[in-house]
């Protein structure tokens, strides 16, 4: 089993380490390097394997000469030219120096070297090596084993042989299915593979398994899986020896037999990596993004699945992935490493503050690293009606409320939004944050890491719950030709009858009008409003609540009440004072 990743030089990395385990989950935004770590494992086990292809058992020479590596041979990581894999393309160190005999300023040009160092465990004894390598041309690189200590003895460049057991397997995101699909060798398998052509494999993977060591078996249990989450049989692959294609069907609970390129993508999915399991035991599987095309529903019961086929097979996994749901449920037994700021272990800091994080979500614990604050609002739609009037006023707060870490407290309630922030503040202490709610009848805390403050009209829709809004909605994205000059006086008819009307009763029944600071906006009057002002159009109803934020983008810029400014102003500071990690 591998325990750990040391990484310099390669890619995104300058000098990374990454803890690993059984199973890992590596979890970070879009180009954080999740990718780059399984890639950088890819290469060292591609540079262990061609350094005892061409040296083991051989005596040292006195220099330090490499083997060489061809990018082609990369499969795992394509790439089109071989200084793609250094970091800011930076493979070599150019300084003037010094001649002592002449006093000329001559270039001095030294190699950045892509160093790869893993930790692991076998048969209880624990080992470590190292791999580096220089830029050759753009074909192809240098390896060699990295010396663990500062001896420049050539012999102390050496592969343990624990290293030399270790096999990679790498799996990206599965592709889609091809109609047809040829016979492959297993080296043309793993070529495709690499190439995220998984839509070319699949079938192949299938037909490895069946015919395969312990065939019978293992096709039986992938096809049991397969039968679980399904409800479909798998029927054995078959090998058209005439056209060189492999073929493969499997039978619907009615008794249908479909070809296996009609299933649905979550079904292929899944079988690419259940496949891919079985085909590669006492591997470390690395796998990119397996919950890709999963539902929700689906993702928890998969990544279960996968972790404990991968036990069986004596297989390490370690994937990267988006899904809250993975993140969740591997947290609560399995390595998560956080891609934010360095990549690091996600709650190992004591039982106490994993209770809290299981309480409240690794998820959120991952959203509060990666901004260093939270929003607490009533829902989304109160965040876009924020967005729309910092947008109207231009406002700094534009920025900050793009992607913020959002938290909706649907109840109004000021202690679930205390429950949430302080038991995220076990785990990461510098967490700020700023909660809005409607107006409340009670005070709210001052002064704290948790900023409270509450609208002093009813909720936020009454700030731009005004005549004028409302009509130039009546008339707004009508056409300005003749036509639609007359929809526009139908409908700005329409809707001052509809006002009228409404105030007319208010005022009957001796409540405040439509106007008031008292009144709750959205439901007491621009629901009822919306819906006779469409039941007048004879037209289904529009506008819904969920999208009274297109109301806000409406309200003038001189208009908006000073108190929305406040507001995003404090937004903005809460914003400003957040330690994302890694800041």
């Amino acid at each position: 089993m591998l325990t750990r990743l040391h990484v310099r030089n390669l890619k995104r990395f300058d000098d990374a380490v990454v803890e690993l385990g059984p199973a890992v989950v590596l979890i970070g935004p879009n180009n954080s390097g999740k990718s780059t770590a399984l890639q950088a494992l890819a290469l060292w086990e591609a540079g262990v394997r061609r350094w005892n292809e061409k040296r083991k058992g051989k005596t040292s020479p006195k220099k330090r000469p490499g083997v060489t590596i061809n990018r082609r041979d990369l499969i795992a990581i394509p790439v089109p030219d071989a200084n793609l894999l250094w970091r800011d393309l930076h493979v070599r160190n150019v300084e003037q120096v010094v001649d002592k005999e002449t006093g000329d300023r001559k270039p001095k040009t030294e190699n950045v070297r892509i160093d790869i160092i893993v930790d692991g465990i076998t048969e209880g004894r624990q080992w470590s090596c190292g791999m580096e390598f220089d830029y050759a041309n753009e074909e192809s690189l240098y390896c060699r084993p990295l010396r663990q200590d500062d001896s420049k003895k050539p012999e102390r460049m050496t592969v343990p042989p624990e290293a030399g057991q270790v096999r990679v397997a790498f799996l990206p995101p599965m592709s889609g299915l091809a109609a047809v699909e040829p016979k492959w060798e297993p080296g043309r398998i793993n070529v495709l593979i690499g190439e995220g052509q998984t839509a070319q494999v699949l079938r192949n993977l299938c037909y490895q398994i069946h015919s395969g060591e312990n065939g019978q078996e293992n096709w039986s249990r992938l096809a049991g899986d397969i039968r679980s989450l399904f409800g479909v049989q798998l029927l054995p692959p078959s090998y058209i020896a005439e056209r060189g294609e492999i073929t493969m069907t499997y039978k619907e609970p009615n008794g249908v037999q479909l070809d296996i390129s009609s299933s649905g993508r979550g079904l292929q999915q899944t079988l690419l990596l259940l496949a891919h399991l079985y085909a590669n035991p006492r591997t470390v599987l690395l796998l990119d993004e397996p919950d890709a095309h999963l539902e929700i529903l689906r993702q928890r019961q998969i990544y279960q699945l996968l972790t404990t086929v991968a036990g069986g097979q004596g297989s390490q996994v370690v994937a990267a992935s988006h899904s809250e749901v993975v993140l969740n449920e591997a947290a609560d037994r399995d390595t998560v490493v956080a891609f934010v700021g360095r990549p690091h272990r996600m709650g190992d800091r004591g039982s106490q503050v994993l209770k809290a994080l299981r309480d409240i979500g690794f998820d959120q614990y991952y959203q509060a690293e990666q901004t260093g604050w939270v929003l607490y609002l009533e829902d989304a739609t109160d965040l876009a009606i924020l967005q729309a009037f910092a947008k109207t006023l231009d406002h700094e707060a534009q920025g900050y409320l793009e992607m913020p870490f959002l938290h909706r407290i649907a109840t109004n309630q000021p202690q679930r939004a205390r429950d949430h922030f302080y038991g995220l503040r076990e785990a990461k202490e510098d967490l700020v944050g700023i909660a809005l709610f409607d107006r409340l009848d009670k005070e709210l805390d001052q002064g704290q890491p948790l900023r409270e403050l509450m609208w002093r009209r009813r909720e936020i829709e009454n700030y731009f719950c005004m005549e004028e809004v409302l009509l130039e909605y009546a008339r707004y994205d009508v056409p300005d030709d003749l036509f639609g000059l007359a929809e526009r006086d139908r409908r700005v008819g329409a809707m001052r009858e509809v006002i009228a009307d409404f105030c007319k009763a208010r005022q009957t029944q001796r409540q405040p009008g439509p106007w008031s600071s008292d009144i709750k906006a959205s439901d007491e009057f621009l629901d009822p409003v919306f819906q006779n002002f469409f039941e007048k159009l004879v037209l289904p109803l529009g506008l819904r609540k969920s999208d009274y934020h297109r109301l806000a983008a409406l309200v003038p810029k001189e208009q908006i009440d000073p108190e929305v400014v406040e507001k995003l102003n404090a937004i903005v500071e809460a914003a400003n004072l957040a330690r994302p990690r890694g800041n």
